[in-house]
């Protein structure tokens, strides 16, 4: 492991990190984003007024098959056996945009944050995908790790704003 890297060996070259010896223990992960968008773009969404569908409901099932999908998409990733994916997409008028959450679980030896943040990002670029021939400006922000769970390193949680200064490690 070079400078407490794991994905990196003495020399520096990347490696999958070898979990053989871990513990299988209860793992969970959360993750957020957001998409924001003009007021009039969020209530065509609501109403089912885009033209390509259900925009929610597609998103929905988007980040689900990310989700199952992360060791196929970032290369230093485990393949895991999800026992759970739950995303939430909840239409903000204050944003205006939609706030996009998801939580994975496994039983592993290696948690669940990328399956989580992997699910969040493709839900996320799912509703830009089926609004931007309404909407060209729609943004994806903000998206982090908001909880794990399991594992040596036990529970962690973002702190009350979410921005990274503001983490800590929960006993």
């Amino acid at each position: 492991m070079k400078d407490g890297l794991s994905h990196l060996d003495d020399k520096g070259a990347a490696h999958m990190v070898d979990v053989g010896k871990k513990d299988v223990t209860q793992r969970a992960a959360t993750a957020s984003g957001r998409v924001v968008m003009k007021a009039e773009t969020l209530a065509l969404i609501v109403e089912g007024g885009i033209p390509k569908g259900d925009v929610i409901a597609t998103a929905r099932l988007a980040g689900i098959m990310a989700a199952k999908k992360t060791a196929d998409l970032i290369p230093l990733c485990h393949p895991l056996a999800l026992s759970g994916v739950v995303l939430q997409l909840d239409p903000d008028p204050a944003l205006p945009g939609i706030v996009v959450s998801a939580t994975v679980r496994c039983s592993g030896k290696t948690g669940v944050e990328m399956e989580a943040l992997t699910a969040v990002s493709v839900a996320c670029l799912t509703i830009y995908d089926m609004v931007k021939a309404v909407e060209k400006g729609v943004r994806i922000e903000a998206i982090h790790l908001v909880e794990k769970s399991g594992g040596k390193s036990g529970h962690w949680q973002a702190g009350p704003d979410g921005s990274p200064d503001r983490r800590q490690e929960l006993s």
